[in-house]
């Protein structure tokens, strides 16, 4: 799936294709108030742990080790001597000083170890209350930039971004994402081992690099929130604790890149798209879809949110970059108080230039439903038509879940029914699955 091709669904009556956290870093082997507060202490306080240690030795997977190692020195202490005052102050002493005992041990860098020695003892920790400060600012944005390097696999740097910056456990990634923990696990090894075999740097690119590299970034969240938003396998029609993490990570991002017009684009995509999370699934996690959706059930703070996100990107000059055009198509269901109120007209030309920006025959699938909901069937199913050989469609059942609403919209019933009889057996998600066959049911 490609950077552009995210819910731009959400609107088809076929696919109706915040920020908390939502999982747990910790083993849960205990269930004590104490274990509970380490628990929501790691969840909050990883990602900068790792990114302050991995400034000091320079290597992420050291980082990480050193974090958990700080991580159990906790479970260790705190049920005894309780939670101190400064949890995520304390964390960041502990694993500064296993820092100092590994560098002790490699006589090559005495000198960064006395640098780390007199960092420690003369500046104070910070406060985790205080807000993030230029310094955790700039370790964070290296640590998202490092997660998200292009030599990674695409699949390596979701794994990666969800451990580190998301501070979920291998196995809660492998649950996510219906993996093995074993395959993520050795996912996660082999992109630390890609990372130090290329001699990546825990360092800000250079400008030229940099373009690329962000780039990559709002890829991986992209690919976390719409795995979240439309299964692609299981038994479940959504997740929503991946969508509120890819949510929580895009707005780190806004704050750390608060000049990057693409960013507050992605991020106005997500809280749009997120808003309708609750009304696209049924009391029994059956799907809604968009025209029998409770829009009363749209959460009106991330519409808001989406809104005024859209507005930046727009203003600071990015209204045609690909993530802010997509938001600016879920703004036009949001402005919408009724499915009839929506501005099909404006979706189906906002698709046309988004497809000239960012080419790809799921836009163009999304621009077939777009022209058909503004009132001409015919022609959507045209446009469908035309990349319905497109290689990158082979096997995506979008493809014939969307010409069998076009063909039923036109009266051709029979064939309707074999196009969602055809996305039926091309899905690996079951409700999806089930909705297609419904379809299918409906036209016979």
């Amino acid at each position: 799936m490609t950077d552009t091709e995210a819910p731009l669904a959400a609107h088809s009556a076929t696919q109706t294709h915040s920020a908390t956290p939502t999982h747990s870093a910790t083993p849960t082997h205990s269930a004590t108030p104490t274990h509970r507060a380490i628990e929501a202490v790691w969840r909050i306080e990883s990602a900068r742990l790792v990114a302050g240690l991995a400034r000091l030795v320079d290597d992420v997977g050291l980082a990480e080790e050193l974090a958990q190692d700080a991580l159990l020195i906790a479970l260790e202490q705190w049920p005894e001597a309780g939670v101190p005052d400064n949890p995520g102050a304390w964390l960041m002493a502990t694993a500064k000083h296993r820092a100092i005992d590994h560098l002790r041990r490699r006589s090559r860098y005495e000198r960064k170890l006395q640098e780390i020695g007199r960092d420690i003892e003369s500046r104070p920790q910070p406060d985790p209350d205080a807000g993030m400060d230029d310094h955790i600012r700039d370790d964070m944005l290296r640590l998202v930039l490092t997660a998200c390097h292009p030599a990674l696999t695409t699949e390596a740097r979701v794994a990666l971004t969800l451990r580190l910056l998301g501070g979920l456990t291998t196995g809660e990634i492998a649950r996510a994402f219906l993996a093995t923990e074993p395959a993520v696990a050795q996912r996660i090894v082999r992109a630390k081992r890609t990372l130090a075999a290329k001699g990546v740097r825990f360092e800000m690119p250079s400008p030229d690099d940099l373009a690329e590299r962000l780039a990559s970034v709002l890829e991986v969240v992209y690919l976390i929130f719409n795995e979240g938003y439309s299964a692609t396998a299981g038994d479940d029609w959504t997740r929503p604790d991946l969508c509120h993490e890819a949510l929580r990570l895009g707005r780190l991002l806004t704050g750390l890149l608060p000049g990057e017009p693409e960013v507050h684009g992605l991020a106005a995509l997500m809280e749009l798209q997120a808003s309708r999370l609750r009304a696209r699934t049924g009391p029994d996690g059956a799907p809604v879809l968009l025209p029998d959706q409770d829009r009363r059930l749209w959460d009106r703070l991330l519409i808001r949110r989406g809104l005024e996100a859209l507005e930046l990107a727009e203003s600071l000059g990015g209204a045609f970059g690909p993530y802010a055009l997509q938001a600016a198509i879920a703004a036009c269901h949001a402005r919408a108080a009724r499915l009839e109120d929506t501005d099909w007209e404006r979706v189906a030309a906002l698709y046309r230039v988004l497809a000239h920006v960012a080419p790809s025959p799921v836009v163009e699938l999304n621009r077939a439903v777009a022209v058909a909901m503004a009132g001409d069937p015919a022609r959507g199913l045209e446009i469908a038509d035309a990349v319905a050989d497109d290689k990158a469609l082979r096997g995506y059942p979008q493809l014939p879940a969307v010409r069998g609403d076009l063909l039923a919209r036109l009266g051709r019933t029979d064939e309707a029914r074999r196009e969602f009889e055809r996305a039926a057996s091309l899905t690996a998600n079951e409700r999806e699955r089930a909705l297609f066959l419904a379809r299918a049911a409906d036209c016979g």
